[in-house]
């Protein structure tokens, strides 16, 4: 089981040391389940994507501080259930390499599972501020009352849309495009899922609007996100462009050179899955069972967003860097 299990990975450079030990397993069990019952894999995203949300009504829900044992085990069905739709997430990928059925639509969803799950999660901690919050409001000497209480709610949630669009999904885009470089320097273009904006946006203008308005506006969306991560890596995109010049392919880069840019990308692959779910997930854990889950919101926009900006100032001097040496 070892070996298959393994050989529905990504890769062993870009997966993180906890989905290897915790996640994959049990995503690996899930994806032969799903298997034998000939399920699709974007069958599985779209359930992980329900299960995700659904958690959402019980990080609603107050702790022990506010609720008592009853809130407390609210709050421990609400970890459940996004640990499910993250097995699940993971299920999905595995499943596609073990029968071979990826998609580009696939593709598409997966990168979005992730900003369903959270969206209906921001909103439950403001609303859950709204509902609870004497603590925190005779820390700051609030008097509480339902206008102030309503206040508080409407500038945690301006917050909450900052963070989210502002910072998560920044934050886990730019990640997963750093993991796809990777694997496009290292394997070539069909050892990677790096797509780009100009072949995403011949594809949305050449589908026809009639009977395909949802994928349409699916396409319009993956125009969209592979844009912004192109603008955000301006040093490997001239690298990119280098390597087109100079040897018409990626395919025909020496081995040589992909073995330069392993060795100084492989050490950023820890700090890109510090910056996608795991270690979000257990601040977000943590602070909800201790009844301060707004404080989430700090941890993304100051913590994973002053990672972030390391990262990327490290991977593009790295990219320059090795233009240098073409």
């Amino acid at each position: 089981m070892k070996e298959e299990l393994k050989a529905t990975f990504k890769s062993a450079d870009t997966e993180e040391w906890f989905d290897i030990v915790f996640n994959r397993p049990i995503g690996y069990l899930w994806a032969k389940f799903f298997q034998r019952l000939g399920v699709h894999p974007n069958v599985v995203t779209v359930v992980s994507m329900i299960i995700g949300a659904g958690s959402a009504l019980f990080f609603a829900q107050p702790s022990y501080w506010y609720g008592g044992w009853h809130g407390l085990w609210m709050n421990v069905i609400a970890i459940l259930l996004l640990m499910w739709a993250n097995f699940y997430d993971s299920c999905d990928g595995q499943l596609a390499r073990m029968t071979g059925k990826k998609t580009r639509l696939g593709r598409i969803l997966d990168g979005a599972s992730s900003d369903v799950w959270f969206i209906p999660i921001y909103c439950a901690i403001c609303y859950r501020l709204y509902m609870h919050h004497s603590h925190e409001f005779a820390w700051l000497g609030i008097p509480d009352t339902p206008t102030n209480a309503l206040i508080a709610a409407l500038v945690l949630f301006g917050i909450a849309l900052y963070s989210g669009f502002g910072c998560h999904a920044g934050q886990c885009g730019l990640a997963d495009y750093y993991r796809q470089i990777h694997l496009f320097i290292i394997n070539g273009k069909q050892g990677s899922e790096l797509d780009n904006s100009a072949q995403q946006q011949a594809i949305y203008d050449s589908t026809p609007w009639k009977g395909n308005f949802i994928w349409k506006a699916f396409l319009k969306t993956y125009v969209g996100y592979t844009r912004k991560q192109e603008r955000q890596t301006p040093a490997f995109q001239a690298l990119k462009q280098k390597i087109t010049e100079k040897y018409g392919s990626i395919d025909k880069l020496p081995q040589d050179f992909r073995a330069q840019f392993r060795a100084q990308s492989l050490p950023l692959m820890k700090w890109t899955n510090i910056l996608t779910f795991n270690t979000r997930a257990a601040a977000l854990y943590t602070l909800a069972l201790l009844d301060l889950p707004w404080l989430y919101f700090v941890f993304e926009i100051v913590v994973m967003g002053l990672l972030k900006r390391y990262m990327h100032h490290k991977h593009e001097a790295m990219c320059r860097k090795l233009m240098q040496q073409l």
